[in-house]
């Protein structure tokens, strides 16, 4: 009786200790994307973006090694840096340092005055990612979670096939056994050409996953989290022609606000073990 009191006590103790620590990475997450230090303009996007939703989608953990590919201005590390820092390692895998595209050179000036200026990326590990030529994201083997938001189809359109699967091989190399691969892409409807994903900035759902199986990757579930069924994918100037892009500036610009961010693939992989 006493053994089995024993027991019940250990079990309800280690029951109370995950939820807690469930609630924690919860929180921890939420209080990122609800913090008052965000950029406005980037919590104005929560709305077609799903921040919440998505990390939690891929797996997301505060106390995991987390790396992200491109992270631009930064509109996904205002949520990753503070939410990981003190509990895991995220690496930012910005564009390189000797790239000589102007565009580039002004997106890693303004991330590294981010991680000098701001607390919340003081513990940010910049590393650095291009297709084909910078591929070492993060130490091979080490990485929980390597995440990628509307990015394939730059490398696709860049380096056609040989620029997305380098891509995702790097991505291969860096995660553990068993880890995860989280993909957000504009996404082009089947019946459309294969040639539409070179100049659109959609790509089809069935050629990322085949891009991804073919890295090594399998294919665990996907969502429509962030799926938008007003988006044709037919547009004047691409998926530019959206929000918050509107390249065609004020000509029908109230007719493309009211279609909102593109429709997105969101495709959750793993590294088997």
């Amino acid at each position: 009786m006493k053994f089995a009191v024993k027991s019940l006590l250990v079990a309800s103790l280690a029951l109370t200790s995950a939820q807690a620590l469930s609630h924690s990475h919860e929180s921890a997450l939420t209080q990122a994307v609800q913090s008052s230090e965000r950029d406005a303009k980037n919590s104005a996007r929560d709305q077609y973006r799903h921040p919440v939703e998505t990390l939690e989608f891929f797996g997301f953990k505060p106390n995991m090694t987390v790396v992200e590919i491109a992270p631009g201005g930064g509109w996904y590390s205002e949520i990753l840096a503070p939410a990981v820092k003190g509990h895991g390692v995220y690496y930012a895998a910005h564009f390189p340092a000797d790239s000589d595209v102007g565009y580039y050179q002004r997106s890693l000036a303004g991330f590294n005055k981010k991680m000098s200026d701001d607390a919340r990326f003081s513990e940010v590990k910049l590393t650095e990612f291009a297709p084909v030529t910078h591929l070492d994201i993060a130490p091979a083997g080490s990485a929980d979670l390597v995440l990628t938001f509307r990015n394939v189809h730059n490398w696709y359109m860049g380096k056609d096939k040989e620029g997305a699967l380098s891509a995702f091989k790097a991505f291969y190399k860096a995660l553990k056994p068993g880890g995860t691969l989280g993909v957000v892409e504009h996404r082009l409807p089947e019946a459309r050409s294969d040639e539409d994903q070179k100049s659109s900035g959609y790509m089809k759902q069935s050629y990322v996953i085949e891009i991804a199986k073919q890295a090594g990757f399998e294919l665990v579930a996907s969502s429509d989290i962030n799926a938008n069924p007003l988006d044709t994918a037919d547009h004047p100037k691409g998926v530019w022609t959206l929000p918050p892009r509107l390249a065609l500036d004020e000509k029908d610009a109230a007719k493309y606000k009211a279609i909102g961010e593109s429709d997105r693939m969101t495709l959750k992989f793993k590294k088997p073990l």
